[in-house]
């Protein structure tokens, strides 16, 4: 037997998107929803990335809720443990815990149209039934594991760094690093000192720019915690710094080309064999990729207890790993930093909507399409977060997800205001944006920089960046246009909840 809930909206995850979400609910008045989350805390990704060194690459200044600064962040880049710590802050801060359903992860949803409502199913067996449902899962949960030759063989540890095995104790041990992106960067110089022998398997190598951080001086503390308003224009300062460099990334060559000399630099001041600089030098724009910070990667891959393996691998065998030279190395441990499942990670998600389309499917065949990454034609009333073509490359996606849920909340109010069950974005409006969103993008260095990214889906189309100033996405999403809806009511009015969520039980 599981519960069936009924409630006004269901928001899916509770990291920066859900919480945000549920504040902008809360803001507007109202206690009539939910927040589902598979785990046991609040955190999303900054709970579940607890490898060694793991910290933001966006300043914290800007990489946190503009309405809930925080003047105590102990560096300007900060660590994972206190970005958690602030997102449970902000959650305790805003009585949502109230509203969160812990456990509970969604695996399905399904619009009925004669209800006008969506019925959201989870893992335990139970069922929430909402008028509105807003995913909040993002692209960055779902490791991305090869599929290597033999690892079933292997009789050491294998993990991601995604679910590092704290209990593992590396000291003294050999091993093995499969790829070098954003989190290998960050937990290579972090174990480097504390294993006998490293081996990092890089398939292409990043480029990686000196990192700007630094401790925040007491004084700086007090200063924001003293007057709010100088920590307001710190991060502006900050916001227009990181704005800039999106005009880099959409065209003008002059910039990546003065920044890509920077990185180069970056390589010849800590790597003094020639080899491994070659072997450390991508032969793409930077851009192309994801841009990386760090001031000890490169200090580490130098160390003479350190290598960097460029041949692939061929097969892993009980004791180690056969590179595609010929060369085998036997390690104790095999470290995944091989990033998520980006383009792909809303397949999972089994959502169906108006007309029966599944949508993991729909995006499958066709490709990731929304309405400004918020809304999808065919799915009334569901709302996405960070969605397709939001990610950023240059600012905080912080920003990003504070337009967007003032976004939906402006459209579930639009929707109420004009007595409608369900708002639904018009296929054209969606297709004018998705040719928009293309031709901008295909001008820009993900598609020109001559390389493949995590960015580019399996018919090599960036579905997943912001092409431009993010000043331009809250120009878009600041005013709700009702031209871009069509709304719609149920055929015979049904009683609905319109204040606390009910539970009830009801056959599993």
């Amino acid at each position: 037997m599981g519960e069936r809930t009924e409630t006004g909206v269901v928001v899916v995850g509770t990291g920066f998107s859900g919480l945000g979400m549920a504040i902008q609910l809360r803001r507007e008045g109202r206690d009539d929803f939910v927040v589902l989350e598979k785990a046991g805390e609040v955190g999303g990704t900054w709970r579940d990335n607890t490898y060694p060194g793991c910290a933001c690459d966006i300043q914290s200044h800007m990489y946190s809720f503009s309405f809930e600064q925080n003047p105590h962040w102990s560096r300007s880049f900060s660590p994972q443990p206190e970005i958690f710590e602030y997102l449970r802050g902000v959650a305790s801060g805003y009585g949502l815990y109230r509203f969160i359903r812990f456990g509970q992860e969604m695996t399905g949803a399904r619009w009925d149209a004669d209800e006008q409502r969506w019925h959201v199913t989870t893992a335990r067996g139970d069922e929430f039934v909402a008028r509105h449902l807003v995913c909040g899962v993002g692209a960055l949960h779902i490791p991305r594991i090869p599929q290597l030759p033999g690892i079933e063989r292997f009789q050491g540890a294998a993990f991601h760094s995604a679910e590092w095995d704290h209990d593992y104790d590396l000291r003294g041990k050999r091993v093995a690093v499969i790829g070098t992106g954003a989190s290998a960067i960050q937990f290579v110089p972090a174990i480097a000192d504390e294993v006998e022998r490293l081996h990092v398997f890089q398939r292409t190598p990043p480029w990686v720019m000196p990192k700007p951080d630094h401790t925040m001086p007491s004084w700086a503390r007090r200063l924001f915690a003293r007057v709010p308003l100088a920590q307001r224009l710190y991060r502006d300062l900050l916001y227009w710094m990181l704005e800039l460099r999106a005009v880099g990334f959409n065209g003008d060559p002059r910039i990546m080309r003065f920044a890509q000399k920077i990185a180069r630099r970056n390589i010849e001041k800590s790597v003094a064999d020639p080899d491994l600089r070659a072997k450390l030098t991508p032969d793409y724009v930077l851009g192309c990729k994801r841009v990386l910070v760090s001031n000890d990667y490169y200090p580490a891959l130098a160390r003479p207890d350190v290598e960097v393996v460029t041949d692939g691998v061929a097969e892993v065998t009980e004791t180690g790993i056969v590179d595609k030279a010929g060369v085998r190395r036997d390690v104790d441990v095999i470290i995944y930093g091989t990033g998520f499942r980006v383009t792909d990670a809303f397949d999972e998600l089994d959502i169906v909507g108006a007309q029966g389309a599944h949508l993991g499917r729909q995006w499958s065949a066709q490709g990731m399409q929304t309405h400004l990454g918020i809304t999808v034609s065919g799915y009334p009333n569901l709302f996405f977060l960070l969605g397709p073509n939001t990610g950023l490359g240059h600012n905080s996606v912080v920003f990003m997800i504070e337009q967007q849920i003032r976004y939906i909340a402006d459209a579930i109010r639009y929707a109420e205001r004009h007595g409608a069950d369900a708002i639904e974005v018009r296929p054209d409006t969606q297709a004018q944006f998705n040719a928009d969103l293309q031709r901008k993008l295909a001008n820009g260095i993900w598609t020109r920089g001559g390389c493949t990214s995590w960015y580019l889906d399996s018919q090599g189309v960036n579905r997943t960046i912001w092409p431009g100033f993010t000043w331009r996405y809250w120009m878009r999403t600041r005013k709700l246009d009702p031209s871009d809806f069509r709304l719609s009511r149920r055929a015979a009015a049904r009683p609905e909840p319109t204040t606390r969520p009910r539970t009830g039980s009801s056959a599993a």
